[in-house]
């Protein structure tokens, strides 16, 4: 949080949900955790292979073979887990100049008919994904470089979007239990 050099929190940060004795609540918060450390891990992994790259590369004048593809398949994944942490911690860009304006009720219905859009459209992909994920295609397909299975990089984005529901539905639960009182 931004604090001012009196003390006194900036109020235009949004918290993210931490507290609440919900189950979803606990369980985006337990995920939540669970993203950070894996983004952590998987940007320093990333780090390391490109430095890895380039020094092969210019220094060793043997570039290896592996890496450009290993770095997209890391850079895929983080994308998705940071997508998810986006959403709990309401990071992602908003205009609010109207919504600032309505009275406090409205506000709650806006953010709850906006949470129910969020999570009808994840779910609406996620059913995409996993009949995607699932297909023979995927399953039989392997990487060029490491011939890895398909799947593992790919599963990014149905895990993604799972952890991604799981946070807007976190949200959706604590506007209605609060009746949007930090709105």
């Amino acid at each position: 949080m931004k604090i001012n050099y009196d003390g006194k929190m900036n109020e235009n940060i949004k918290r993210p949900i931490n507290g609440g004795t919900g189950i979803i609540q606990s369980v985006s918060n337990g995920i939540s955790q669970i993203e950070k450390f894996l983004a952590a891990i998987l940007m320093l992994a990333l780090a390391i292979i490109v430095a890895l790259s380039v020094a092969f590369r210019y220094f060793l004048n043997s570039p290896l073979s592996w890496s450009g593809e290993v770095a997209v398949f890391l850079l895929i994944w983080i994308s998705f887990i940071g997508g998810s942490l986006g959403l709990k911690y309401k990071s992602q860009a908003a205009v609010t100049l109207l919504l600032d304006y309505c009275p406090q009720r409205v506000k709650m219905w806006i953010a709850v008919f906006s949470q129910v859009f969020i999570i009808i459209f994840l779910v609406l992909i996620l059913s995409y994904t996993y009949t995607w994920i699932l297909s023979d295609g995927v399953a039989f397909q392997k990487s060029t470089a490491i011939l890895l299975p398909m799947w593992i990089p790919y599963s990014a984005v149905p895990i993604g979007l799972t952890f991604a529901c799981i946070h807007v539905l976190a949200q959706l639960v604590h506007v209605i239990k609060t009746k949007g009182a930090e709105i």
